[in-house]
C-alpha cells in the first residue's frame, strides 16, 4: 500500500520518547511502507536510527531503549521524489558548527533541482535523492547566521510546493506545514 509519507515529533518532561515515536509511526505505517526511522535528542547529541522496511521491523527493544531521549522526530516513507534507497530513508541527521539537526519531510517541492544546484554551487554534497536532504542544508545554511524560527521562516520563503516538516535543531522540536 502507497500513500505518502507520515512524519511524527514529540516533546516529554520526562521518560523516553523513542516508544512513543514508535507507536506513533506504527499508527502513520498505511502513509509509507518502505523505510522508518526515528531520531531523539539526548541531552548532548541527536541519536538517530533508520532502515527499510515495515516499523514493526525496523525497530526492536534494544534500539528504542539506545534512542531513548526526551524529545524526539519520526518518519515513515513512500517515495513520491527521489528512488526507494536506503540513503533516502529519513530523518536526515546533518551535524553543523553549532549543533545538530534532524529533519523529516512529507511532500512534494516543485523547484527542488534549481536550490540543490545552488546549493552545490555553494560546496554541498548530497548522498540523497530527496528534497529532503536540500531542506536539510538550506536550514544549516540559514542556521549559521538566525535563531531557530528565523531560520525555519527564511528556508520556508525559499520553498515551492506543499510539504509537512518535523525540526530537531538540537534540544528544540518545531513542526511545519
Amino acid at each position: 500500500m502507497k500513500d505518502e509519507c507520515g512524519v511524527a515529533g514529540i516533546a516529554l518532561d520526562g521518560g523516553s520518547v523513542s516508544y512513543r515515536l514508535f507507536l506513533a509511526l506504527y499508527a502513520l505505517q498505511h502513509r509509507g511502507q518502505e523505510s522508518a526511522g526515528i531520531a531523539t535528542w539526548d541531552g548532548n547529541s541527536i541519536r538517530s536510527f533508520k532502515e527499510m522496511g515495515l516499523v514493526s521491523e525496523v525497530f526492536n527493544e534494544g534500539v528504542l531503549e539506545w534512542l531513548g531521549g526526551r524529545i524526539g522526530i519520526g518518519h515513515v516513507r513512500y517515495s513520491t521524489s527521489g528512488g526507494s534507497f536506503p540513503e533516502n530513508s529519513q530523518p536526515f541527521t546533518v551535524k553543523f558548527k553549532d549543533g545538530m539537526l534532524a529533519i523529516a519531510h512529507n511532500g512534494n517541492l516543485i523547484n527542488t533541482g534549481k536550490l540543490r544546484r545552488h546549493l552545490e554551487k555553494l560546496g554541498a554534497t548530497f548522498v540523497s535523492t530527496t528534497d529532503t536532504e536540500v531542506i536539510a542544508y538550506l536550514l544549516v545554511k540559514e542556521l549559521l547566521r538566525r535563531d531557530p524560527v528565523d531560520a525555519i521562516r527564511a528556508v520556508m520563503r525559499q520553498l515551492e510546493g506543499s510539504y509537512s516538516l518535523t525540526i530537531l535543531i538540537n534540544d528544540i522540536l518545531i513542526g511545519v506545514r
